[in-house]
Formats: structure tokens, C-alpha cells, sequence
């Protein structure tokens, strides 16, 4: 009988070692237990790039789009306006409407005649004038009386408190609290703080209108919704990179509520808004002590991070204003359930503007120190 030939001091091989061997070459690739250690080294040193070029990759996004540093800034009271003096603080636009509204501003001394802005120890009003029907001579067939003032101080920075107690409303009313250089609109940049059109029903909306090379299409940190991402005035039908705030931000149910008190930040960073209700007013601003670093996030947040803030804003006014018509609310109109057509409710129904006034207590503006 033969037998294997084995060497003198050789141990046999076993039979599970020869039927390994004998299946080896043909295992299937796919099959892990079959792999060398060769072709495990070669996968480790796979992954370990793969994760050394993610890392990589994800550390030059951060530096190419970092979240700004809003980190606390130490404020300083700067400007108040308040009391019977508050338009003292104050420019009366005149002219013709820059946005096409059916209106008419008028100066200084109209608007006080009319009643159109008063002021006391506590409040100051601007308003729509509702005296003028179709039987007035002259009446309002070329648009009706309103008033947009526009401070004398102007601003580079700052942090804006607004204490806003009744925000206009009615078909065909645009009002706004904001800031530009109207001298230099887009290239200064303009803010705006409180808008709405119409009834003001879908609340309060912030906004930033600028030239070209700013967006908001970046990380961001607020509240309200965000609306378009490109802030270039000559995109979109200007329509601005807008936030929109709850239906309660403006109008009917804003003013039930007393109203509350808008803050606005602008500095290198970024701008940001906040919105606070009348019974939720942080104790560091009614100490005037304000610190937006304990705020929480805010409603609007547009940070620098496409968009340098101190290339595209510069010299700003306050302007608080009431337009009639103009390029928004004729936007607008086909879905904001008024009837007839807006320059027909202007020149014809007074009484639709009864609710269409501004009524402020202070405006503060404070700098970093």
C-alpha cells in the first residue's frame, strides 16, 4: 500500500489545512474571510484618507464660511427721543413718493396743522389724514395726506430699542419703521425694522434691501422664517432678503396687546432683530443696561458671513413712515382681500384709515464702548 511521502521529523499535514488550501483559490471576493492581510492593510489606509480629506475639506468650509463671532459688546446710551419734543429729532420728507405711492407727503408745518403728528411727555403719533373725502376741495384724486419723517442723526452701527405701541393698518396703507440714506439707496444699505401692507394680517416683516454681493443663503440663527436669501436690491423685484414674523407681529393683534418693544443690533457681525412683547420686555433694557448676548436667538438674523455689513451700510436715518399704494401693496393686492382697487379706497374712503397711525413712546439708540 503507498503512502504520502513525508520527511523524517515532518508532521503531516491535516486534512482541514489541504481542503482550505485546495478552496483558497477559488473563495469568493466578496467574502471577507477570504481577504489577506495585504488587502486589509489596503482598506484601513483607504479609510484613513477618506476621513483625513473630510476633515480637511470640512475645516476650509468653516474658514470660508464661518458663523460670525457675536459675542457681548458693552453698550453705552447714545440718543433718546422722547416726549413733546420727539420730532424735534426729525426731517419731514416732502415730494413725491420714491416707491409710487398714491400720496402725499407733506412738510413740517401741514402735518401739524392737519394733526398729523402730535406728541406728549409719553407718546408721539404719526398718522394718515382721514378729513378729506371726494367732496373736499381739494380733495384726494392725486393722493391723500400722510407723513414719512427721517432723522437728523445718522448711523454707521449701534443697537436700535424701539417701543412701538400701535402699528397702522388698512387697505392700502404700507408702513414701515427703518433705516437707509435715502441720498444713496442701495449702495448705503437700508433695515427694515417693522413693515407690512394692507391689514397687516400675516405679521410683521424685517428685511434687508442692499447692492449687489450680499446673501443670507448661509447659516442663521433665528425665530421667524426666512424669505428670500439675496439681499440685492436689483434682484427680484427688490423684494430684499426678508424674515417673516407670526401673524401677531403687527396689525389687529399686535396692538390689542400693547404693543411691545423692537430691538435692532448692527455691527460688523451682523444685524439682528428682536421682537418682545409688551409683558416680556427683558429687565436690561427697561434699566437701559441692554445686552443682546442674553436675548436667545433672535427673530431675524443676517449675519456677515456672505455679506460685510460695514462695506454695505453706512449712514442710515431712522424713518418711520405711512405710505398708500406703492410698489409692495400693488404687489400684494390680488391676495390681500381688499376690494376695489387701491388708489380708488385712497382718494374716496377717509374713514379706511382710521386705524392707519403710529403710535411710539421712546426710540434709544445705543454704541459700543
Amino acid at each position: 500500500m503507498q503512502r504520502d511521502s513525508v520527511k523524517p521529523g515532518e508532521v503531516p499535514p491535516r486534512y482541514e489545512e489541504v481542503a482550505l488550501g485546495q478552496a483558497s483559490s477559488s473563495a469568493p471576493w466578496w467574502n471577507a474571510r477570504y481577504w489577506s492581510k495585504k488587502v486589509w492593510i489596503g482598506i484601513a489606509a483607504v479609510i484613513v484618507i477618506a476621513i483625513v480629506i473630510g476633515v480637511a475639506v470640512g475645516v476650509t468650509q468653516g474658514k470660508k464660511h464661518p458663523y460670525p463671532d457675536y459675542s457681548q459688546l458693552t453698550y453705552t446710551l447714545k440718543d433718546t427721543f422722547q416726549g413733546e419734543n420727539f420730532f424735534d429729532n426729525f426731517n419731514y420728507y416732502t415730494g413725491y413718493d420714491p416707491a409710487r405711492g398714491f400720496v402725499h407727503y407733506v412738510p413740517e408745518p401741514q402735518a401739524k396743522q392737519l394733526n398729523l403728528t402730535f406728541a406728549s411727555q409719553d407718546a408721539a403719533v404719526l398718522r394718515v389724514d382721514t378729513s378729506v373725502g371726494p367732496d373736499s376741495v381739494p380733495n384726494a384724486s392725486t393722493g391723500r395726506f400722510s407723513v414719512r419723517v427721517e432723522s437728523k442723526n445718522t448711523y454707521n452701527d449701534g443697537l436700535f430699542i424701539f417701543d412701538v405701541r400701535h402699528t397702522p393698518f388698512g387697505c392700502g396703507t404700507w408702513p414701515a419703521l427703518w433705516l437707509t440714506d435715502p441720498s444713496n439707496w442701495p449702495k448705503n444699505g437700508e433695515i427694515d425694522i417693522m413693515e407690512a401692507t394692507n391689514q397687516a394680517n400675516d405679521g410683521n416683516q424685517m428685511t434687508l434691501h442692499t447692492s449687489g454681493s450680499c446673501s443670507m443663503g448661509v447659516t442663521r440663527k433665528q425665530t421667524d422664517k426666512a424669505l428670500q436669501d439675496n439681499c440685492d436690491a436689483s434682484k427680484n423685484n427688490n423684494a430684499g432678503c426678508g424674515v417673516q414674523g407670526a401673524d401677531s407681529t403687527f396689525g389687529t393683534a399686535y396692538n390689542k396687546n400693547g404693543g411691545g418693544i423692537m430691538a435692532m443690533e448692527w455691527r460688523d457681525a451682523g444685524i439682528r432683530v428682536w421682537q418682545f412683547a409688551r409683558n416680556a420686555i427683558p429687565s436690561d433694557i427697561t434699566s437701559q443696561k441692554p445686552d443682546p448676548s442674553t436675548w436667545g436667538e433672535a427673530a431675524a438674523d443676517f449675519p456677515s458671513t456672505d455679506c460685510n455689513v460695514g462695506n454695505h451700510f453706512r449712514n442710515n436715518s431712522i424713518i418711520l413712515n405711512i405710505d398708500l399704494c406703492g410698489d409692495l401693496v400693488y404687489g400684494v393686492w390680488d391676495s390681500s382681500g381688499c376690494s376695489s382697487n387701491c388708489t380708488d379706497i385712497v382718494a374716496n374712503n377717509p374713514q379706511s384709515f382710521t386705524d392707519a397711525y403710529w403710535e411710539v413712546g421712546k426710540f434709544q439708540v445705543y454704541q459700543a464702548s
